[in-house]
């Protein structure tokens, strides 16, 4: 039995589902943007690309601790 997905990334499935493309794209979006401060990324997500403070705040949560 594996261990439920815990932190940022048990957000992924249902951001993939309510946004239509897959967590990979949204990262190479968050590394290949001029942007570099979290609360920046977060807030570019939401207003370009109509995500969720959640959301984005998962997203770029994991990216940059990769």
């Amino acid at each position: 039995m594996t261990a439920p997905v815990k932190g940022p990334a048990s957000y992924f499935p249902s951001i993939e589902k309510k946004y239509g493309r897959p967590i990979a794209e949204w990262k190479e979006l968050i590394r290949a943007s001029p942007l570099t401060k979290h609360m920046e990324l977060v807030a570019w997500l939401k207003s370009e690309h109509g995500l969720g403070h959640g959301h984005a705040n998962a997203l770029v949560a994991h990216t940059l601790a990769e």
